[in-house]
């Protein structure tokens, strides 16, 4: 048993821990019941700004009220047990779910009288078959369908598990487990996808796409990139993305190729890296490729991490005569402050913004013209991303952003397509 207990002795928070979970699914195999319940393995979101803002002790207050609450929604026939932190497991009756998923999602614990504040979770669920299952096969589903949810795959943050899942999270750690092979095999090739200047049609810049060969098969990003996120990979992966686009820009250069700007994506794990700044400019300087031609995308999710990393890698790109870019404006939460103290050069206008041509949408048509207007009176050089029609890149113009990159004008291109676009001087 955990016994969990605060300074106020009268505000004590005991519960029974794995070992008892681990039990109780044991008995009701053996007495033929196990059908019967639901398990669920559950975090609850974000606590630790609660016990920093109303200290440890009111912390533990408001999750032993969370926890009452939950067990008085799931009745008599029900488990509940802590692994530790703010993580928890509990057996259901399956005629509970409903009322479980809706209290995880959400609840206002009282901490005094004039006090409330909001605890919510993230969950993985898994419906107990009448057999073949044991503790520890229930307990893998339950933990894999919490780290899915947990890692924001479902929007109201609670994950069923199923053989999809389990598939999923097998073919994750192969994607993690081949990527230093793949790597070295050079199976990561850049993709190149133009910027045009509407004002010319002109080409004024490309974007470097990763795209992934392996066995003969392209890998979607969307499949591995996520991966790689979540280690030290994709830092490796985007400074080999940054080599290859710097050896083509220097064989372009030596051709007496006409070559434009190059975008290069970096994930925010790099901020926590004191030498990423001198890892690029090493790269870059390597190829002795003027540093007017390189310039290093942040999506604006980025922008939750520690604000003086942002600011000194994009200060010092600036410094070096690197250019930095805002990617997917709009998908995120910064604030115009980071974009104020920040010397960034180009703001990427995420393709949400863009309407849907088929009907007229007049909300979202209004947040775009007011975006853009906001980038040209901060003096970033503005681009659309992701235009698709003639209608989209006629809105645009219209409220005077005269740069775009999307299917409309090319798809990302293979090297040797894309560099048949580059002239000759």
């Amino acid at each position: 048993m955990i016994d969990y207990t605060v300074n106020n002795e009268d505000e004590g928070l005991e519960i029974n821990g794995l070992d008892y979970f681990l039990n109780c699914i044991d008995d009701l195999i053996e007495i033929g019941e196990i059908g019967l319940f639901g398990a669920c393995r559950f975090n609850l979101k974000n606590f630790s700004v609660v016990n920093d803002q109303l200290g440890r002790a009111n912390g533990t207050k408001v999750m032993r009220r969370f926890l009452d609450g939950l067990a008085l929604k799931l009745g008599v026939d029900h488990v509940l047990c802590r692994l530790g932190g703010d993580n928890f497991v509990a057996l259901f009756h399956k005629s509970c779910l409903d009322e479980l998923r809706y209290y995880l999602k959400g609840q206002d614990i009282y901490v005094n009288e004039e006090e409330t504040v909001y605890v919510s979770a993230s969950a993985g669920i898994f419906m107990i078959p009448e057999s073949g299952v044991d503790k520890y096969y229930v307990m893998e589903a339950i933990s894999m369908a919490a780290k899915s949810a947990k890692d924001a795959v479902a929007m109201d943050y609670i994950v069923f598990y199923d053989h999809g899942l389990q598939a999923k999270d097998e073919r994750e750690k192969y994607i993690h487990n081949v990527f230093a092979q793949a790597l070295e095999n050079r199976e990561f090739k850049v993709y190149y996808q133009p910027k045009v200047n509407l004002k010319n049609y002109m080409l004024t810049g490309a974007e470097a796409l990763c795209r992934w060969v392996h066995n003969g098969e392209v890998v979607s990003p969307g499949e591995f990139i996520p991966v790689y996120e979540k280690s030290q990979a994709i830092c490796k992966l985007d400074f080999y993305m940054l080599e290859q686009v710097c050896k083509d820009l220097r064989r372009w250069i030596d051709e007496g190729r006409q070559v434009v700007r190059i975008s290069v994506n970096l994930s925010r794990r790099h901020l926590r890296n004191q030498k990423t700044l001198s890892n690029i400019l090493e790269i870059v300087d390597r190829y002795n490729v003027p540093h007017e031609y390189i310039e290093i995308e942040l999506t604006e999710t980025t922008m939750d991490q520690n604000f003086d990393s942002i600011k000194r890698l994009v200060t010092g790109l600036k410094n070096n005569g690197i250019a930095s870019s805002v990617d997917d404006f709009g998908t995120g939460y910064s604030s115009l402050n980071m974009l104020r103290e920040a010397p960034w050069e180009v703001l990427k206008i995420d393709r949400s913004y863009l309407p849907d041509t088929k009907k007229y949408d007049e909300k979202r048509q209004s947040m775009l013209k007011h975006i853009i207007a906001i980038a040209s009176d901060m003096g970033f050089e503005c681009i659309v991303e992701g235009v698709e029609t003639l209608e989209q890149l006629k809105l645009i113009k219209r409220n005077n952003c005269f740069m775009a990159q999307g299917y409309y004008f090319d798809r990302p291109l293979p090297v040797w397509e894309f560099e048949e676009k580059l002239t000759y001087e």
